[in-house]
């Protein structure tokens, strides 16, 4: 059936469109993480394992997790995969250096499983994806470990491809590839025995687009359809002009996440803030010049408190330490009403000054990547400076978005498709704040100078 352009739901009681608008030691390179305690646990509610993206990592459930803390969900309860190589083949059966397999997604998510089980006693949980994360889970449950797990809830997942073409077949994101078929085949697509969910977005999914522009081939169709992440056999919700990535981190995807797992609405939405927070994480790299999630040692993480007006250092270092072989740093102890730079030093990579909003809550998720290489668009420059939205893209004329003062060039109207936003200043303009803004979210990072190798990234919580 085919959906109007408007919110629609399977399930009654849809809360309007908020506004505003997404630890455990690494076992080998791979690794898992938890976040900060939280009050008593309602029992309806199963451990749950949050499964990231095509190259993302488990910091973008960070808000996710917080509210589910905030509910009530215990840390121990949750867990949140960096799968070591999130990149995709470009062909699945074709090896290629720092990327994986379908089969290499399956592998590590079924040991995450088995690890939050082991810790928990529970014998089954519930598993929450976004995008690529979303044909781990179906490829784990169909194929051996649909018993561990109780609900699957799928944001944003391509379920039937970001095409549908004859070249390319053995690509997982082709629909008519050997991949998505065997997901796919059968009368219903979801596997008997657990209770599935997609969370899709009313026509603004640059993934889920009938003409191909976003996947290198503008003009020509594509095969899918904004209904494509819908499943026969599961519930399927329309959350309205959501983006890719929103579909899964926005407060509004996490209503639906939350009530599908705990069968009851969330007591609040707003994250509960923590009197002492503690922050700590892993630094991974870029081998190649492709994100992984392969740690990196010998990394140096220091903070500071910042003005929130400025951008303006308020006195030395709050925190400093080295990663080691697992790559993880801190903890560093902050006050929920801070506002922090990050400052991550690493060999072969610029020193990155990181600027981020208070952190409400304790989280080890706080996951650092450093920027990328200053490269020829920036010759000249006395200073770059970047505002940075992970858990979602910039909406024009959706959202509000300022960097400097001005709505920045470099982000296209229409379907949200930027996530990153770039700002080059002259030499007499360096060491000068920066202010960002993004709806209600307001940043000021200050401009490194770019001669020294430095890069400013205002980071985007919400």
């Amino acid at each position: 059936m085919r959906l109007s352009r408007r919110l629609m739901l399977k399930s009654a009681g849809a809360l309007p469109l908020l506004a505003g608008s997404f630890g455990l030691p690494l076992l080998g390179v791979r690794a898992w993480a938890q976040t900060a305690p939280a009050a008593s646990r309602p029992a309806e509610v199963p451990p749950v394992l949050f499964v990231h993206g095509n190259g993302d990592h488990a910091a973008l459930w960070i808000t996710t997790i917080w509210r589910m803390e905030s509910n009530g969900v215990p840390r121990e309860r949750m867990l949140a995969i960096n799968f070591t190589d999130p990149l995709a083949r470009t062909d699945d059966k074709v090896e290629q250096a720092n990327r994986s397999s379908t089969e290499d997604q399956r592998r590590e998510l079924g040991e995450a499983v088995k690890e939050l089980q082991r810790r928990t006693g529970a014998m089954r949980i519930a598993l929450v994806g976004n995008s690529r994360g979303g044909y781990s889970i179906r490829n784990y449950i169909k194929n051996g470990g649909g018993a561990d797990i109780s609900h699957a809830v799928l944001c944003g997942v391509p379920n039937h491809g970001i095409y549908d073409w004859d070249e390319g077949l053995g690509g997982e994101f082709n629909g008519r590839g050997p991949f998505l078929r065997g997901l796919n085949e059968g009368e219903g697509e979801v596997t008997p025995g657990t209770a599935f969910l997609t969370l899709r977005s009313d026509g603004i999914d640059k993934y889920a687009q009938a003409d191909g522009r976003f996947v290198g081939k503008p003009g020509t169709p594509s095969g899918v359809t904004s209904e494509g992440p819908a499943l026969k056999g599961a519930t399927n919700l329309v959350l309205g002009a959501l983006d890719h990535r929103e579909v899964a981190f926005h407060p509004r995807a996490f209503r639906e996440i939350y009530k599908f797992i705990a069968g009851q609405e969330p007591s609040r939405i707003e994250i509960v803030p923590e009197a002492e927070v503690k922050l700590s994480g892993l630094v991974t790299g870029t081998p190649g010049g492709l994100v992984t999630n392969r740690p990196v040692s010998g990394a140096t993480v220091e903070i500071y408190r910042v003005s929130p007006d400025t951008g303006e250092r308020t006195g030395g270092p709050i925190h400093s330490s080295q990663t080691g072989a697992d790559g993880r740093w801190g903890p560093a102890q902050v006050d929920p009403s801070w506002h922090l730079e990050i400052v991550l030093t690493s060999a072969g990579s610029p020193t990155t000054h990181i600027y981020r909003s208070p952190f409400p809550r304790s989280s080890n998720v706080v996951h650092l990547r450093a920027a990328r290489p200053l490269g020829p668009a920036d010759a000249g420059a006395g200073a770059v400076v970047l505002m940075s939205r992970p858990r979602g893209y910039f909406g024009l004329p959706r959202d509000v978005v300022l960097i400097d003062g001005k709505e920045p060039k470099d982000v296209k109207s229409g379907v949200p498709t930027d996530s990153v936003s770039t700002l080059r200043l002259g030499a007499e303009e360096i060491g000068r704040p920066v202010a960002t803004m993004f709806n209600t979210e307001r940043i000021v990072a200050r401009a490194w100078p770019a001669s020294e190798n430095r890069i400013a990234i205002a980071e985007l919580t919400y």
